[in-house]
């Protein structure tokens, strides 16, 4: 991957209306800044959901086939997450990213087939995991070949359905592998609506500031033409419209920061 990663599209593959757009809006921001790696991103099966009358999505073969022909018609590179260790290799085969969920990223088996794929492996760092603890999960990955880690830090359990991010994480995994700020996510509210998440996407724009501020590889985004009529994730989704305002304004804040990252307090 280049020197800044940007992750971005629909939580779940919902259909090819819903994914193609988002792939041309990235497709344009990539031609817009080629020295920074805009990866697609997209789920099969959203396999935590809150509730059994979730949305999961249309699954492994449907998914793959939407992902390939993201990948031929806009040249994007793509990602998209396991949940068991046999879909490592038929989402390999596919993919430039193989992407580790929250919930399973201390899954060791899971870990070790994402890494024999050869390809780059994501990790979302688990609500309920300290940064220091991350060391072990790049060490899993390792054993198993992988030579392109990324952690993700997605919030921290903080009471019921809530979330909180201590940006103190990103300076702390950076020791370990390179480190993905998830602004979507982060502010997710889980099972806050019973049945389903809800989310304050208001905060997810200035959190990502501050992230890219605080000194990131790269920042994760899930988008959507229209977030109120998502299937998943709606509450927290990104308008797709708003999407290169807030990647105009990431980068020049990464401009202006990343000359200072690295200076010592005296």
């Amino acid at each position: 991957m280049k020197g800044f990663t940007i992750i971005a599209g629909p939580c779940a593959i919902e259909s090819e209306g819903v994914v193609l757009p988002v792939a041309e809006k990235l497709k344009e921001l990539q031609e817009k800044y080629p020295d920074v790696e805009f990866v697609f991103k997209s789920s099969f099966d959203k396999a935590n959901r809150s509730s059994i009358n979730s949305f999961r999505g249309h699954g492994l073969e449907f998914g793959l086939k939407v992902l390939s022909k993201v990948k031929e018609e806009f040249g994007l590179k793509v990602t998209t997450d396991i949940h068991e260790s046999w879909q490592a290799e038929p989402v390999g085969e596919v993919v430039d990213m193989v992407q580790i969920p929250a919930f399973l990223c201390r899954q060791t088996d899971l870990l070790l087939s994402a890494a024999r794929t050869g390809k780059a492996v994501n990790v979302k760092k688990g609500q309920f995991l300290a940064p220091w603890d991350a060391k072990n999960i790049v060490e899993k990955l390792k054993f198993g070949g992988a030579r392109e880690i990324y952690l993700t830090e997605r919030g921290s359990s903080f009471g019921y359905n809530n979330l909180v991010v201590d940006f103190r994480s990103l300076p702390i995994m950076s020791k370990f592998a390179k480190v993905i700020y998830d602004a979507t996510h982060s502010v997710q509210l889980p099972g806050g609506m019973g049945d389903r998440s809800g989310g304050q996407r208001e905060f997810a724009f200035p959190l990502a500031r501050a992230a890219v501020a605080v000194g990131c590889d790269g920042v994760f985004m899930e988008t959507h033409p229209n977030p109120e009529e998502a299937l998943s994730d709606g509450p927290n989704q990104i308008p797709l419209k708003d999407l290169e305002f807030m990647v105009d304004a990431l980068l020049e804040i990464r401009e202006v920061t990343r000359r200072y990252r690295d200076v010592p307090v005296s």
